[in-house]
């Protein structure tokens, strides 16, 4: 597996995860028993601003290297 192949499916891993984070904080703050917390909410919105920042850095990365196998 190439550099590249291998950073294209980190970014896709860890985008996925920051979806998966985004859903729990937003999944804790609006069905807690209690009231949701700040930091529910926090994490909810701290998710899909990394998920975002990590869908156009890979996008940036795609382009950039687009003249390199993927071998």
């Amino acid at each position: 597996m190439s550099l590249k192949a291998f950073h294209i499916l980190f970014v896709i891993v860890t985008t996925l995860a920051s979806l998966g984070i985004s859903a729990l904080g937003w999944y804790r703050y609006f069905h807690d028993v209690r009231g949701g917390e700040w930091s529910d909410g926090a994490l909810g919105i701290g998710g899909m601003v990394s998920a975002a920042l990590l869908w156009i850095y890979g996008n940036y990365f795609m382009r950039k290297l687009r003249h390199i196998s993927y071998l």
